[in-house]
């Protein structure tokens, strides 16, 4: 590439970066920063070591939000440097510097790619753990085959990011899964999983079918927070009722001989939530309560995001008409999101977990419908 090509992709990058780092409202996010950092200068901030934890956590999270961007720009200043200095060299002397200038130039823009995905993250929770529940739909078998396929999908997008995964609930099909609760802990899972919120189709042909005939099959997706003791939701004990039973499995050590899982339901919502991964009823019932008091600030922010009539293309009920997304086996190969109108042939790599490409895409199509509706003038 001839020097003065990088010269508009290098301005292009830095219009990019400026308009994000505008929209992050720095001064305003440093300002939090040092309020919090005085509440940790206090003599009796470690009086109470949860909490201390939890203001630490926060600010973490606050300085995450703008020290990459503020070292992106100085290395952006640091190219448009080395620009100039290039451009100054004779024409023959330019060789290694410009293979050096390409090489800082395509390193940054993938830097902003990726800081540009999480400042779509800016919901409060969305740098939580998640919740991950997968159900089978109507169609026995097929329907439980592929809810196990899409919970290995899942596991492996997981395993890509370095995330911990763990089964909180499962309950078992002669071939796959009825359902599945899984706890997927890494920085932002919540906010990259909760785009997976919905009715995934697959259309196949059966490998249960003697016959070899294409069927269609349905599996639900929901994804909710994992709260910390900063966000309260109240659950009077007077609406929740408590079931304990014994945890079911293949057999073996899987199985218990006492009643240790616990099952929750909430009475005026309905939401039903278990635990069966430890052997202590007393932690399944603390896990099986974190995740409803999770499923609770769902539910209740959704109601409220429903009056405000806001996003409503985007909250659609899980039902069998709302499938978010199609994944095609035959006759030709092909997964393609209904909402933002992502498609990839490499059927093989999503079910393998790359599916970062459709969360980012239904994170950039919500950001701007975001801003539509904050728009005064639309």
């Amino acid at each position: 590439m001839l020097l003065e090509e990088y010269k508009p992709q290098i301005s292009a990058l830095k219009e990019s970066v400026d308009e994000i780092w505008r929209r992050l409202d720095s001064e305003a996010v440093k300002k939090r920063i040092a309020e919090k950092e005085q509440v940790t200068g206090l003599p009796n901030f470690w009086d109470d070591p949860k909490k201390a934890e939890q203001v630490l956590s926060e600010i973490k999270k606050l300085k995450n939000r703008i020290e990459p961007w503020e070292a992106l720009i100085a290395n952006i200043e640091d190219l448009q440097a080395l620009y100039e200095l290039t451009h100054e060299l004779n024409p023959e002397d330019q060789a290694d510097s410009i293979q050096e200038l390409d090489t800082l130039l395509s390193a940054l823009q993938e830097q902003f790619e990726k800081l540009n995905t999480l400042s779509l993250l800016s919901d409060g929770v969305d740098s939580s753990d998640a919740f991950l529940t997968v159900h089978a739909g109507a169609g026995g078998t097929e329907a439980c085959d592929w809810a196990q396929m899409l919970t290995r999908m899942y596991i492996r997008w997981a395993e890509r990011h370095g995330f911990k995964i763990e089964t909180l609930d499962e309950l078992e099909a002669d071939e796959g899964l009825k359902s599945i609760t899984l706890q997927i802990s890494g920085d932002y899972a919540y906010g990259f999983l909760k785009a997976e919120t919905g009715v995934h189709r697959l259309i196949r042909i059966s490998p249960f079918d003697a016959n070899a005939r294409r069927h269609t099959s349905f599996s639900s997706v929901y994804v909710f927070p994992v709260l910390d003791d900063t966000i309260e939701v109240t659950i009077k004990p007077e609406d929740l009722r408590v079931d304990t039973y014994r945890a079911g499995g293949a057999g073996g050590q899987h199985v218990n001989k006492t009643d240790s899982a616990v099952r929750l339901t909430h009475l005026p919502t309905g939401i039903v939530v278990a635990c069966q991964n430890e052997r202590s009823q007393i932690s399944n019932r603390a896990t099986a309560m974190s995740m409803l008091k999770a499923r609770l600030y769902e539910y209740y922010r959704n109601e409220k995001e429903k009056e405000n009539a806001k996003f409503a293309a985007e909250k659609k009920g899980i039902s069998w008409g709302n499938q978010i997304r199609s994944y095609i086996f035959q006759p030709y190969t092909m997964v393609k999101d209904h909402r933002t109108k992502h498609e990839t042939g490499n059927i093989q790599a999503v079910m393998d977990g790359d599916i970062d490409s459709f969360i980012e895409d239904f994170l950039k199509k919500q950001w701007a419908n975001q801003l539509m509706y904050e728009d005064p003038a639309e």
